[in-house]
């Protein structure tokens, strides 16, 4: 296990070695993979539904703090004739096994960065889900950390290994809008209520200080503890950093910029008088700057309840369901059969994004579909339907050492999410932010700062993120 002391002298004496074979151990194409997956409720269990059917890897070890979910887990493994892994409660000791290659991380998103930081100290490959992080600082620390030991990081935004997104984001390029200056992301989820529930005792085999990390314990309640852990400050990043990291990346990518010049966001928790800190309706506009150009803009909407479909996302085929692979949402209140709206109508949500040109505009529904409309009288131009790679992309270049053949990298992943950390940052604070993209750094207002480097609730002893990786 490596902790405490023994950490620090593996990092003074091995990070070369480490770093070293990083560069040198090319795998061949039949080289086997034994990779370890951590946090395996919900998410995890697609890790390995997906992972079980990319040749050349095995699923070599599991981990996850609640010992009834790994129980469930192996009993999946063997309905799907896996072999019996390696199992962990405690990642660290994970990490000491030598045998493994890569972690594919699904645990809640304020463990993810650490998580990635320490496997490439181990020496380890990683496969992070979305966000990359749960504060800015977090994952700049993380891309930091890729760098210095010589590893491959994927982010878990798939749409960067969309077949059809790849092919959308190809035509804005090639000029089919014409100079887009305006993106524009959805996160449109029917979600209902969490209630409010009170603290109880830690459930039997949960290790609840290991589930926690880095965030204080404020007593155990079930609305802290799964799935719900997206709406509390200290473990999520609301919806804006749940669903919509994955629009948000897309739309990014899709006007081509980088770090943002100015942040604004307002919204707030509406309708329901519950447990819920974040807020489920915000509203988030950026600015960034164009060195041979015009400013480009970019829009954000979170919504929760009733909506429209604008352009038609939300309508298309069989991506109206949620697709595999995305964490489904809480059970929806009851509705009647007749009705048109919600999860009964076959078309629970609006989630895509939409870029603007003066020749027309162009929408991705999700990563599995776009359509574009051209000219004045907005008549249909390309469109296009695909799939996504993004695990089997992480394993080829796990064996090829290629960073640069990398879907979703660390580094976009980074960018992606500080647009995350600031827009939740301007809303909790009530202000507008302006960053600049070079130093990485907030302009003139420490409470901002403080609150991008710690999340607004600092770290545990043990648990914290290093200043030097």
């Amino acid at each position: 296990m490596i902790s405490g002391m023994d950490r620090r002298n593996f990092l003074k004496s091995g990070a070369a070695a480490v770093a070293a074979m990083g560069a040198s151990n090319v795998m061949g194409a039949n080289d086997r993979v034994r990779v370890a997956i951590v946090g395996l409720r919900g998410r995890g269990l697609d890790h390995i539904k997906t992972y079980q059917k990319i040749p050349g890897v095995e699923i070599a070890a599991v981990c996850d703090v609640d010992e009834s979910v790994i129980a469930t887990r192996l009993a999946d493994m063997e309905t799907l004739g896996l072999p019996k892994p390696a199992t962990f409660i405690d990642y660290r000791k994970l990490l000491d096994d030598k045998s493994i290659d890569a972690v594919s991380v699904a645990t809640p998103n304020h463990w993810h960065a650490l998580m990635g930081i320490w496997a490439c100290q181990a020496g380890k490959d990683a496969y992070i889900e979305k966000p990359l992080s749960h504060s800015w600082w977090e994952g700049k620390q993380l891309v930091a950390a890729a760098a210095k030991y010589n590893r491959i990081v994927q982010h878990g935004t798939q749409s960067r290994s969309s077949i059809d997104a790849k092919e959308a984001i190809q035509h804005l390029r090639s000029g089919l809008l014409g100079d887009v200056y305006l993106s524009r992301g959805l996160c449109y989820k029917w979600r209902g209520t969490i209630g409010r529930k009170p603290k109880e005792a830690v459930p039997a085999g949960v290790h609840y200080d290991l589930w926690l990390g880095p965030a204080p314990d404020r007593g155990f309640s079930q609305n802290r503890f799964h799935y719900n852990w997206h709406w509390f400050w200290d473990t999520g990043n609301g919806d804006l950093g749940n669903q919509g990291i994955h629009e948000i990346d897309t739309a990014r990518w899709g006007l081509g910029v980088g770090f943002p010049t100015k942040v604004s966001a307002m919204g707030g928790h509406v309708m329901f008088d519950d447990d819920q800190e974040t807020p489920n309706v915000l509203t988030c506009a950026y600015e960034f700057a164009s060195p041979n150009g015009p400013r480009r803009l970019m829009e954000f909407e979170v919504r929760h309840w009733m909506t429209n479909h604008e352009a038609e996302i939300g309508t298309w085929g069989k991506s109206t369901l949620p697709p595999a692979g995305l964490t489904p949402a809480p059970a929806a209140p009851a509705a009647k059969k007749e009705s048109t709206i919600g999860p009964v109508s076959g078309k629970p949500g609006t989630v895509g994004n939409l870029f603007y040109g003066p020749n027309g505009y162009l929408a991705i529904q999700e990563y599995e579909t776009y359509k574009s409309w051209l000219g004045d009288k907005q008549e249909p131009g390309p469109e296009g339907h695909g799939k996504e790679n993004n695990f089997a992309n992480f394993i080829d270049c796990v064996r090829s050492r290629k960073k640069e053949d990398l879907g979703a990298p660390v580094e976009e992943g980074h960018i992606s999410c500080t647009l995350v950390h600031l827009a939740n940052v301007s809303y909790r604070l009530g202000r507008t932010l302006n960053f600049d993209p070079a130093k990485e750094e907030v302009i003139g207002d420490r409470e901002a700062s403080q609150m991008l480097r710690d999340a607004g609730r600092g770290y545990r002893p043990g648990f914290t993120i290093p200043d030097k990786v």
